[in-house]
């Protein structure tokens, strides 16, 4: 008999097992208003694929009978390029770039439009998500935390144990904003996948983030690849608040944090380049889960993901003792 797992899609092999988590969510100025609680699941059987989810809402304020739903279960067309989303509950699709999904579809209960995005890590067991929701252009809330996959919760008390801790964890952890290290200069560094525009993979590119403060709420960076994309640019950043800008000289635009994610639309000086981007703060010792859309053109190049390890250098802006020295050791 031939196995069901030979007619599944890459991306469908990689999600199975129930997955949990209690992403936060927050208003669209980025005000955490509370999270919702997920089990999900996507199964196949028979050739029909059929994606579950079970939530609990816990959200203060408008968003909460906005987004009060929960039994969600709808069919879908596995595939490699595109899992399209049949509804009653969404409707639209999603495209795999190997670890990578990046889905735009419809919510009628929600009313709202989103535009979610999963990077499953190299262990396998676990997601960074996110979904942002829209009506129309305009963003009416955000959804974002981190899953665990289990195959066995019900029936297994250390399973069942290993899930509730990170849930709770995940409730501590989703009021986290996405603030670099104020003082301390560093490096982020890792291997990322690179995609082509058709969904391919072209090979993989060593990324190094070198950061060092300027100020308080200000820094320098200069990323570098090596591989499959070839890179290097500069650019000076700053933050109020939960608002980021790139201020060149190579790369120019600016972002916005919810909780521990932040998304950014970044412009190369003198070329039709852009990024579209996701970068996620996963854990305290700032590793950082980037996806990267390139664009030339406005239409898609590349696709970059992975894991960058944040490597900690010197203590740039140490305390100042010398009076006559001013601001100087702010600098």
């Amino acid at each position: 008999m031939a196995d069901p797992r030979d007619t599944q899609s890459e991306w469908q092999k990689s999600i199975e097992g129930q997955w949990y988590g209690l992403p936060s969510v927050f208003e669209p100025d980025g005000t955490q208003v509370g999270h919702i609680k997920v089990n999900r699941a996507s199964t196949s059987d028979g050739g029909r694929t059929t994606y579950t989810m079970d939530t609990a809402l816990d959200v203060r304020g408008p968003l909460r009978p906005r987004f009060e739903a929960k039994d969600f279960s709808f069919g879908l067309v596995d595939g490699d390029e595109d899992r399209v989303y049949l509804g009653p509950d969404f409707m639209g699709a999603g495209q795999p770039y190997g670890r990578l999904d990046d889905a735009h579809y419809y919510s009628p209960a929600w009313q709202a439009d989103l535009r979610t995005m999963v990077h499953v890590l190299e262990d396998g067991a676990t997601q960074v998500y996110s979904s942002l929701l829209f009506d129309g252009p305009t963003i009416v809330g955000v959804f974002n935390g981190l899953y665990e996959v289990a195959h066995d919760y019900d029936t297994n008390p250390s399973t069942q144990a290993r899930i509730d801790a990170f849930v709770q964890r995940e409730r501590q952890a989703g009021q986290r904003p996405h603030v670099l290290p104020f003082k301390r200069s560093g490096r982020w560094i890792g291997e990322v996948e690179v995609h082509g525009p058709d969904q391919s993979r072209l090979g993989s590119s060593r990324v190094e983030i070198a950061y060092r403060p300027i100020t308080l709420l200000r820094s320098e960076m200069t990323v570098r690849m090596e591989g499959a994309v070839n890179q290097r640019y500069r650019f000076e950043r700053s933050r109020q608040g939960n608002r980021h800008t790139f201020e060149g000289p190579d790369l120019f635009g600016n972002a916005i944090g919810y909780g521990r994610a932040l998304y950014t639309s970044q412009h190369f000086f003198g070329e039709a380049k852009s990024i579209r981007g996701r970068e996620f703060l996963i854990d305290d010792d700032y590793s950082l889960s980037v996806a990267w859309k390139v664009c030339r053109s406005e239409r898609v190049e590349h696709v970059l993901y992975g894991l960058l390890k944040w490597e900690p250098g010197e203590v740039v802006l140490s305390a100042n003792h010398d009076a006559r020295s001013g601001a100087r050791g702010a600098r």
